[in-house]
């Protein structure tokens, strides 16, 4: 496999205006190959989401979900460019589905990864680079593997890089940008908020992230 260089990542970007990760993924998936990676991220309607992706969104729904039972409930704004858009069913679907999202996914606190503080982020490497296992390694290579794990565990905080529920072969984020390539808008998740029954109290745990999972593949 061709080494996929940031330079690369960066040119196909450039190219194409789709985001980062998404590049690196097509260029990975293409062994390097701009041309191929192009063709690929065209194929899953990248190129054009993430065009669109620059333009102003400032309607949209604040939808909600509320587990059976009563017990989890989540709210979630999502913004795309027009009223119009956002009384289009295929838009109020993909709000359920992202505020379903939420609600199975209790470690998730921020909408992206850029969205984490800064605070947040030194103190992830200050437990990495602590850990006995890197003790006697070279600093450079300790360096190495530290950023793997902090971009690792940002990445389990961020709601765009989670697995879709209904679909673990995507991303949120490749949610959003099929549905922005479907229906010609920018849509963007804006922020949310999860409330659980009891939280901070004393109570018997409960696995919501598996009933949520399991109410949506029956949906």
């Amino acid at each position: 496999m061709a080494e996929i260089s940031a330079k690369l990542v960066n040119e196909l970007r450039q190219k194409t205006g789709v985001g980062m990760m998404d590049c690196k993924k097509a260029l990975i998936e293409t062994d390097g190959d701009i041309a191929k990676a192009m063709e690929w991220l065209r194929q899953k309607g990248m190129v054009s989401a993430g065009k669109k992706g620059e333009r102003q969104a400032s309607e949209g729904l604040v939808g909600s979900y509320i587990h059976t039972g009563g017990r989890v409930g989540v709210l979630v704004e999502v913004n795309c460019e027009t009223d119009f858009v956002a009384r289009n069913e295929a838009f109020q679907t993909l709000v359920r589905n992202i505020a379903m999202q939420i609600a199975a996914c209790p470690n998730v606190e921020y909408v992206k990864v850029g969205d984490i503080p800064a605070q947040i982020v030194e103190k992830e490497k200050e437990i990495e680079m602590g850990r006995d296992d890197l003790g006697n390694k070279p600093q450079n290579i300790k360096e190495k593997i530290v950023q793997g794990r902090i971009d690792k565990r940002l990445q389990e905080l961020s709601l765009i890089d989670q697995p879709y529920i209904r679909d673990q072969s995507i991303t949120v984020e490749e949610l959003i940008k099929q549905n922005i390539a479907t229906l010609g808008e920018n849509i963007q998740v804006r922020r949310f908020v999860r409330f659980i029954l009891g939280e901070g109290l004393e109570k018997k745990e409960s696995n919501f992230a598996e009933e949520v999972a399991a109410q949506m593949g029956g949906n």
